[in-house]
């Protein structure tokens, strides 16, 4: 199982169960470091507050769950709407 499909089923009850949606989940390496990048997405705007509440609730699950032995840096992000 691919390393985003494990951290898909470890956070995305969680994501869900405070009104997000988990769009997407990324893990790749750019240059020397691994990132986690997960974008969420709710009705409404998605603002840091969302982004960094998102952050905590992932990071813990992560941690207790451990299904990255690499060092890496966690990304938590908005789905970009666009402009009207």
């Amino acid at each position: 199982m691919k390393i985003e499909e494990q951290v898909r089923g470890i956070v995305e009850e969680a994501i869900n169960n405070e009104n997000f949606r988990l769009d997407s989940v990324v893990y790749e390496k750019e240059g020397n470091s691994y990132f986690l990048r997960l974008v969420i997405d709710k009705d409404g705007i998605v603002d840091v507050n969302d982004t960094v509440k998102i952050f905590h609730i992932v990071s813990k699950l992560l941690d207790k769950e451990d299904p990255i032995k690499d060092a890496y840096i966690l990304d938590v992000s908005s789905k970009e709407k666009g402009r009207e």
